[in-house]
């Protein structure tokens, strides 16, 4: 990754840490928009801080960090985690351990319980296994046989691969039990030995012991949540059902022991130098950490179509991933407006976006500490980063 240098914005005195070597392979006009729209809230006290970085050709372009942190400061990602525990998954698949037809239980016996025994590996990486509210905590989450042990009692919701609901922890927990089955490593392991340590993302963990827990920015839950009216107006109901995804579960990321489990559907800390550089490998392969074909058909073939329960868009997943699509509902996938139709990522709780654009070979992440209680102003904060960052490529 080459070394930042500086460049002054439009804005007078301000010092942006960006790659002056690749500047002519952006725009800096529109690279000074989106850092403008990225620091909005937090000049207006909304947000502690953020923190967002361009990625382009395999090097790191735009790289800023706003407000109460620092450039080396981590920021928990929430679901952002996602995509790296399925790409360990999808290295399985290329080495031939597991295909996405095998049934979960043919690995873990003590899955095929209670009509589990139909789901198979697609099912989880699709989110339409019928387990999005299958409940896993402490202490059982701490080890292998308290994982199991959980699973074995878990039930439907409904029947297996009928529908979509978003799995925000069950699924991810079952892959990463899966991952410890076919390799001996647990999943903290095989992500740090599979993709961090080739990759070179010093920043990026997951699970970090307790004694590591240094730079990571502390979750806050700010601003006053839209009223029943407003929510109305939009989603055109009086109430969102954010099931386990409460405030009190987000934030109690911000405790040591929480976060030393590595939470594989949402634990991951990072910068956001690192999680756009993770999406240039998906772009690029160029270490060769996946089989080709299978992971062309992660980051592109769509293959759950169901309509999101809560506002009827089509899901647009693949074995891992969210593909932008065309059409009116494309912003509702996290990737703002101006993306291609082929730009594939994943959101975060509170507003984390991650995404790449194989039509420019743009990679972009915005993290933040903020939990912003407005779900409304947060969606249109997040249109309007991932906007601005599509645009950004000369």
């Amino acid at each position: 990754m080459a070394t930042p240098t500086h460049y002054r914005d439009t804005q007078p005195g301000r010092i942006l840490r960006t790659n002056l070597k690749l500047m002519t392979s952006v725009e800096p006009v529109a690279v000074a928009a989106l850092l403008t729209r990225a620091r909005h809230e937090v000049d207006e006290g909304l947000l502690p801080a953020c923190q967002l970085a361009l990625a382009l050709h395999g090097e790191v372009v735009v790289n800023e960090t706003f407000g109460d942190a620092a450039a080396d400061t981590r920021f928990t990602m929430f679901s952002a985690t996602k995509p790296l525990v399925a790409s360990v998954v999808w290295q399985l698949m290329g080495e031939g351990l597991i295909n996405p037809a095998t049934r979960i239980a043919e690995v873990l016996p003590d899955f095929g319980t209670h009509g589990k025994d139909e789901i198979t590996l697609d099912h989880l990486l699709q989110h339409t296994s019928g387990l999005p509210r299958a409940p896993l905590g402490p202490p059982l989450w701490e080890s292998h046989e308290g994982r199991r042990s959980a699973f074995s009692k878990w039930r439907l919701n409904w029947p297996v691969g009928s529908q979509f609901e978003y799995h925000p922890t069950s699924a991810h927990w079952v892959l990463a039990e899966v991952i410890y089955a076919l390799t001996g490593d647990d999943h903290i392991a095989a992500v740090r030995q599979r993709l961090i340590e080739p990759l070179g993302l010093g920043a990026f963990v997951l699970g970090p012991p307790l004694e590591a827990q240094t730079n990571i920015a502390t979750l806050v839950a700010t601003g006053d949540p839209a009223s029943p009216d407003e929510i109305e107006a939009v989603f055109g109901m009086r109430e969102i059902d954010v099931g386990e995804v409460t405030e009190e579960a987000t934030l109690s990321l911000n405790l040591p022991e929480v976060r030393s489990v590595g939470i594989p559907g949402g634990g991951g800390v990072s910068t956001a130098a690192d999680v756009a550089m993770f999406y240039q490998s998906l772009l690029t392969n160029a270490q060769g950490l996946w089989d080709p074909v299978v992971l062309a058909d992660a980051t592109s073939t769509v293959r759950n179509t169901f309509p999101d329960p809560m506002l009827g868009y089509s899901v647009n997943r693949t074995r891992g991933l969210v593909v932008a699509g065309d059409g009116d509902d494309v912003p509702l996938r996290g990737m703002g407006r101006t993306v291609s139709s082929r730009a594939f990522g994943h959101i975060g709780v509170g507003g984390q976006l991650a995404w790449a654009d194989p039509a420019t070979g743009l990679s972009f992440c915005y993290l933040t500490n903020g939990l912003d209680r407005n779900v409304i102003r947060q969606s249109k904060r997040g249109s309007a980063l991932g906007s601005l960052a599509a645009v950004c490529a000369s």
